[in-house]
């Protein structure tokens, strides 16, 4: 067996993780030792009595900042393990991230992920990453869930984590198209039925409708995405029928 990827997740509250870790597909994953998560608290790489990880920001303001001292060493000891490891920083400020980084993640074999907290981090820590990275518009109280939605985007997408390997192939954003209509049993609830086309049994019909209805989906739900497709001639006469 090959072996595994590792996560390691540098942060101050590595309770945080034991719940959607330990669940699902990550705990499967882990179980069949396709990935390993570890985590590295910042307060084990304090010297001083009072563990402090952030002090005051010089200059003033509001808030505490976290000091690079316990963040460099913590980065040092992750490492240690595998030094070709791939130093991820999770900010507001970073890149925008998205399912074409997860992929990209998702084959390498060692990443680090930084969690901030507080009011933020002193700016000297930017050097040692390789890559900032934002799961959107808006602030958390600290980096623990941003590494927590990286994690499970990047874990899905490691070869047998989920099972089938066509499972990720239909995804939303796989290739800047959002997933077309699920449905299952019973046929009709509350008066709604399932599309005829699906009780077919015909694959190619089936997989034509599929296609249709994420591309229709996609354009109507997320115009900026639908302009990034390349359509082929199949896909415009689908969206032209009726």
């Amino acid at each position: 067996m090959s072996e595994p990827m590792l996560i390691q997740i540098l942060t101050l509250f590595p309770e945080m993780f034991e719940g959607p870790f330990n669940h699902s597909i990550l705990k499967r994953a882990q179980e069949q030792q396709l990935i390993e998560f570890r985590f590295v608290n910042y307060r084990d790489f304090t010297y001083d009595k009072h563990r402090m990880v952030d002090d005051t920001p010089y200059g003033g303001g509001s808030g505490m900042v976290l000091k690079p001292e316990p963040i460099y060493r913590a980065l040092q000891a992750a490492k240690a393990v595998k030094p070709d490891a791939t130093v991820i920083l999770l900010t507001p400020q970073g890149e925008v991230f998205k399912q074409e980084r997860a992929r990209q993640l998702a084959t390498r074999r060692h990443l680090i992920l930084i969690c901030g907290h507080y009011e933020g981090f002193d700016e000297r820590i930017r050097a040692w990453v390789d890559l900032e990275l934002s799961i959107g518009d808006y602030v958390l109280t600290g980096g623990e869930l941003a590494a927590m939605v990286v994690s499970d985007a990047v874990a899905r997408l490691v070869p047998g984590v989920l099972g089938s390997e066509n499972s990720a192939v239909h995804d939303s954003f796989t290739e800047d198209l959002l997933d077309y209509p699920q449905y299952t049993r019973p046929f009709e609830f509350n008066g709604m039925k399932v599309p005829e086309v699906l009780l077919s049994g015909h694959h190619a019909q089936i997989e034509a409708w599929r296609r249709k209805q994420a591309l229709k989906r996609t354009a109507e739900r997320r115009p900026d995405l639908f302009q990034k497709l390349v359509l082929t001639k199949e896909d415009q006469r689908l969206l032209e029928e009726e």
